[in-house]
């Protein structure tokens, strides 16, 4: 495949630090995920055809000109739709979904809580689960909570207060869903803030990270607080990770992110696109994202198509 647009997030940090499980070892190129168009194929292949534009959930390899996968690796993408929209499906558009649809399963008219509302899934959370008909609370910063009602959500702080008394300053009852990105000593707050009967969903760990690195001591405790906390409390603790589950079976990512494909043609979903930078400022992207306050996904983009 020769790329069109590669995608720039913070799993490909935590891989050059030695900090993800599905990193290889150094020397490597990172880049999660891509779009391109198919210029070779291999012996035997007859589900794409030279020319098509595809896209793929490449976990690393992606910041390159050319990427070699297995032909079953890529998706079709549609004709219309922006490379960099489809790159921010990829990993946290499809991540969202996942969540919502195959592990937590909310209904309409219920409410969920979001904790780091303003990143790449938080936002596809907010949006996805809008679709739904699910009422949303997301925790952010304070310089972030327009983004959050941007989204239809109710913002709260995201430190401060603990976020479970946030939550039922808002909704007495708690929430029925929420979806925890912070984990270590964040996922007990997730579960009392939410009602009994009700989900916790975990997923990314970002509160597990010391000076840049996991710390397994913060991990063991989120295991502990989401598979043994939230029962006792009542409630239902799961895990997600969609590279995981990709290697598992690549089926469900292929199937999901077709459907996304779908409400972004129709325009019923809009990434936000923070910056679009040539293929070769790769570094730039990568120091621009770990300064932080950006909003909205970087890609990287082909000479030809800036």
């Amino acid at each position: 495949m020769r790329v069109r647009a590669s995608g720039v997030g913070s799993t490909d940090i935590l891989m050059r630090r030695g900090s993800y499980a599905f990193a290889p070892k150094i020397p490597f190129a990172p880049g999660y995920e891509v779009v391109g168009d198919v210029e070779a194929l291999g012996t035997g292949v007859h589900s794409l055809h030279l020319g098509q534009r595809v896209a793929a959930l490449t976990v690393h390899g992606g910041y390159g000109e050319v990427v070699v996968r297995r032909a079953e690796e890529f998706v079709p993408v549609p004709d219309g739709l922006d490379d960099a929209d489809v790159v921010a499906l990829i990993l946290n558009y499809v991540t969202a979904f996942q969540m919502i649809e195959r592990v937590a399963k909310p209904r309409s008219g219920q409410v969920a809580l979001v904790t780091g509302a303003n990143g790449g899934v938080g936002t596809a959370l907010l949006e996805l689960l809008r679709l739904r008909g699910v009422q949303t609370i997301g925790a952010a910063s304070p310089s972030e909570h327009d983004l959050v009602r941007s989204y239809g959500g109710t913002p709260i702080p995201a430190r401060g207060a603990p976020v479970d008394v946030s939550v039922r300053n808002v909704v007495p009852e708690g929430v029925d869903v929420a979806f925890d990105v912070i984990g270590g000593r964040g996922t007990a707050e997730s579960i009392r803030a939410t009602k009994r009967g009700g989900t916790v969903v975990g997923y990314g760990f970002v509160g597990t990270m010391k000076n840049g690195k996991q710390s397994t001591g913060l991990v063991i405790l989120t295991l502990l607080s989401a598979l043994v906390g939230a029962r006792l409390a009542g409630r239902r603790g799961a895990f997600y990770g969609v590279t995981a589950l990709y290697r598992k079976d690549p089926k469900p990512f292929r199937e999901d992110l077709a459907k996304l494909f779908d409400l972004l043609a129709r325009g019923q979903i809009k990434p936000k696109i923070a910056a679009r930078l040539p293929l070769l400022e790769a570094r730039h992207a990568n120091e621009m994202l770990e300064a932080g306050g950006l909003k909205g996904k970087i890609v990287l983009l082909a000479p030809e198509l800036l």
